[in-house]
């Protein structure tokens, strides 16, 4: 069974197990939440399509984590005018595991909501080590041969003084085009 769900101005096809992000929704980590505008529901039989939302209809999913998307740069510039703003933008989202799809207006059930992953403890430091493992560590550990020295190849021949370039010939100037003489604008003359 799938379901179309508008959350944050955007529709999301869904089906239970799917992990999606969303706009940021209310919520912390392992909370379950409930979409409640259902658009169409498929999967068994004939799909039902909502004018615009399907009465008694819900999606149930379960808060994974509250984190922010990638980075978007907005440039705004007006040429030739000396005006540019440079801005860094990062969207609020929420990243939701679909629990079930209700219909009938049923409430979600907590057995459908599995448990958070729980977060791995950190690995122990070599101090905090019981004594058995860093002796078996010790004995693991061969020593390694001596690295090879190499020496340092002797410099290359002494570099001869840089020989200075040619002065260029200076290039040949046109005679400049005579202009052609300004004509003068014919007298008029004074009729009285």
């Amino acid at each position: 069974m799938y379901a179309v769900i508008r959350t944050g101005g955007k529709q999301y096809r869904v089906a239970p197990d799917d992990v999606i992000e969303v706009e940021k929704v209310s919520g912390d980590a392992g909370e379950i939440i409930q979409f409640s505008e259902v658009l169409m529901l498929g999967g068994e039989g004939a799909p039902q399509v909502g004018t615009p939302a399907i009465d008694g209809a819900s999606v149930a999913a379960q808060v994974v984590e509250q984190k922010r998307g990638d980075k978007i740069i907005v440039f705004k510039k007006k040429r030739r005018k000396n005006y540019r703003r440079k801005k860094g933008h990062r969207q609020h989202l929420t990243a939701v595991r679909i629990t079930e799809i209700l219909t009938g207006g049923k409430k979600p059930s907590k057995a459908a909501a599995k448990p958070a992953p729980a977060k791995k403890a950190p690995a122990k430091k070599a101090d905090e080590a019981k004594p058995a493992e860093k002796k078996a560590a010790a004995e693991k550990a061969e020593p390694k041969p001596a690295a090879k020295k190499t020496e340092a190849k002797p410099a290359a021949k002494a570099k001869a003084p840089a020989k200075k370039a040619a002065p260029k010939a200076a290039a040949a100037k046109k005679p400049a085009a005579k202009k052609p003489a300004a004509k003068k604008p014919a007298a008029k003359s004074k009729e009285d």
